[in-house]
């Protein structure tokens, strides 16, 4: 085991001692990770060249796309990494970059899932006044003031959490550095900073979740009262897979982060947090993807093999700009 003392570093367990299969979690990360690439890389492409999909939705979408890609580039390569070279060993520095941006990133995409569920209840709830509440501007104040406050949180927990004193060996029975599993070796759980900031997180998230719940009572109220069948079928297909993506994401971190630390690890522990690290950032292209009409059509319409020269330019062109 490396001098971890002297190091100044953590270890990460990860999900087993064996190389056989060291190897094959580092396979299936590998293929999880370039389906995610994939699958959100297509999505922002898409939505950034086909001009029927410039809308509010759309625009927000993308960015949820974007976070996702971040979001599971801070764990699975060092993930991937560590089973290859059979050393879970991360660096004091490292393991602060990793709790700030994964910190970050989950709460930009939690307020990003609360931004589109506002979206979806000004569309259909409010659709005469729509346009003047959803404009481009607006849009852009929204997508700011997401990445502003995920950094913020990031930098508060990144601070806090790290200015705690350790005790023990600093071995993490994680595949990363996990805010809950990293408070296992901390001294006290008693420290004022860290009840207020459980007390902060805990608030926001809730109130996220309540303004998301209640803009899909909402929804739900004003769908079923559309006449037409065709109409609730469109409105379905765009409303449900946002609230599978927000129900999966928020049950599995809200599970993981809101129990109280134990001192014992468990298996469950590395699942559910697979759960909220890996699978929504690999599912979230699929889902949005089938369920949307608008977005299998304009899919069809990149890679059919009249518009895929036209596609080639003008990528070339937005990277030479």
């Amino acid at each position: 085991m490396v001098n971890l003392t002297a190091m100044n570093g953590f270890l990460l367990m990860g999900f087993s001692d064996e190389r056989k299969l060291q190897i094959l979690h580092a396979l299936l990360f590998l293929v999880t990770y370039l389906l995610a690439l994939t699958g959100n890389l297509l999505i922002i492409t898409v939505i950034t060249l086909d001009h029927r999909l410039h809308s509010p939705m759309y625009y927000f979408l993308k960015h949820l796309s974007l976070l996702d890609l971040c979001f599971i580039s801070v764990t699975v390569p060092q993930s991937i990494a560590n089973s290859l070279m059979g050393n879970g060993y991360i660096s004091l520095v490292q393991c602060i970059l990793q709790v700030f941006f994964f910190i970050a990133l989950a709460s930009s995409e939690v307020a990003i899932l609360t931004v589109m569920s506002y979206d979806r209840y000004a569309a259909i709830c409010q659709p005469l006044h729509y346009e003047t509440t959803m404009d481009p501007s607006a849009c852009r104040h929204a997508v700011i003031a997401v990445w502003i406050a995920g950094g913020l949180s990031g930098l508060m927990h990144s601070a806090i959490n790290f200015s705690i004193p350790l005790c023990g060996k600093r071995v993490i029975h994680q595949f990363f550095c996990d805010v809950p599993q990293m408070l296992k070796l901390a001294c006290s759980y008693e420290s004022i900073n860290e009840i207020a900031l459980a007390a902060f997180t805990t608030s926001t998230a809730f109130i996220c979740l309540i303004s998301i719940v209640l803009s899909y009572i909402r929804i739900f109220s004003t769908v079923l009262r559309i006449p037409s069948a065709e109409g609730r079928t469109k409105v379905f297909s765009t409303c449900l897979p946002h609230l599978f993506v927000v129900t999966f994401f928020l049950s599995a971190a809200g599970f993981e982060f809101l129990r109280l630390p134990s001192d014992s690890s468990s298996t469950m522990d590395l699942v559910f947090s697979i759960f909220y690290t890996v699978i929504p950032p690999t599912l979230n292209p699929v889902i949005y993807s089938l369920r949307n009409d608008a977005m299998k059509a304009a899919l069809r319409k990149m890679l059919s093999k009249e518009e895929l020269p036209q596609r080639k330019m003008c990528l070339k062109a937005m990277f030479k700009l």
